[in-house]
């Protein structure tokens, strides 16, 4: 399935019925009172975040959402039926952004939780509401009013625990492949991650996580290059950030900083949130090499260091039990 994070539509709520002139006409009364009834109520739109779902795609293909209009009052002081809601379910982790004024209306972060984006129209006043003692047969009805009309802009974030961040092709895809059970595309070359992969880390029996894998940050990611920009916000939501640096970099510190820079530039709270420094493809390294390499200093006295290979599985269970542990840390 295509991946789609963000989408703009526009919703339009229910309008009220209206409300109606009607008179009473019973045998042997000549002039019956006015019995017009009330509209219905407009149907509301209103969003259900929904853990089925992964993606906002059905949103990129339609793009205007009404609800039902309230039915008109009837005779006998009947109000009008009102107008049903329309339910629009999304992805956890979505937000709703009026797209006009920029302002976040919601945020759905949880399985289940609803909110009104549009309130229906009331329905108008039928006749029998205007009777009074100097006016008795009222010929005046009140129109329904229109339902709330909004553009808005829906932008999903990921909900995980752990976000991977790094270089392209520094090996997160083949990470979370071995400690998940996700299968996302693995290959020699940029950018073989286009879109979030999302796996649940299992640690022991009731113990597990989800670990994100974002496609890979180049410098200027920040500013619209590479794919990055695209995913940076799927990384807000998670607790524990893992750097991932490729332990056969020319420049494993300056990987770190671009890393560090970017994030910062995206959102500054990123880098307070915490984070663990993996040094990757360990496999491909003398001795000597992983000696001069465990030497360097990353200037972070809080930070997790740990050295590993995906394809040797060195160091994946320690570094699992240390996700847990900070993710536990978090919760």
């Amino acid at each position: 399935m295509k991946f789609i994070d963000n989408t703009k539509i526009f919703v339009k709520a229910g309008k009220g019925g209206n409300g109606r002139v009607s008179f009473r006409r019973e045998k042997y009364v000549p002039k019956g009172g006015p019995d017009g009834g009330n509209g219905g109520k407009g149907g509301n739109i209103v969003f259900v975040a929904d853990s089925q779902l992964t993606t906002l795609l059905d949103f990129r293909y339609q793009k205007n959402y009404i609800a039902n209009d309230g039915q008109q009052g009837g005779q006998n002081k009947c109000f009008g039926k009102d107008g049903s809601d329309l339910i629009l379910k999304v992805p956890v982790g979505t937000i709703i952004i009026n797209a006009d004024s920029k302002e976040e209306i919601a945020d759905l972060a949880k399985d289940g939780m609803d909110f009104v984006v549009a309130k229906g129209g009331n329905g108008g006043f039928g006749n029998s509401m205007f009777a009074t003692s100097t006016n008795q047969s009222p010929r005046n009805a009140n129109p329904g009013l229109e339902g709330e009309e909004f553009n808005l802009m829906l932008e999903l974030k990921l909900i995980a625990n752990v976000g991977l961040v790094g270089l392209p092709n520094v090996g997160k895809s083949t990470l979370i492949s071995v400690i998940s059970a996700a299968k996302p595309k693995i290959a020699d070359y940029p950018f073989t991650t286009l879109v979030p992969n999302i796996g649940i880390v299992k640690v022991e029996n009731y113990k597990s996580f989800a670990v994100a894998d974002i496609p890979g940050l180049i410098e200027g990611a920040s500013e619209g290059k590479g794919l990055g920009i695209q995913f940076l916000r799927h990384i807000e939501r998670t607790q524990v950030l893992v750097f991932l640096i490729d332990s056969i970099s020319a420049t494993p510190l300056e990987d770190y900083k671009l890393l560090k820079n970017e994030l910062k530039k995206h959102n500054p709270t990123l880098l307070k949130k915490k984070r663990i420094v993996c040094l990757s493809k360990i496999d491909g390294l003398t001795d000597e090499q992983l000696k001069a390499i465990k030497k360097l200093d990353f200037k972070a006295p809080d930070t997790q260091l740990f050295y590993v290979s995906s394809v040797a599985g060195t160091g994946i269970d320690e570094l699992k039990h240390k996700m847990w542990e900070v993710v536990l840390g978090e919760m």
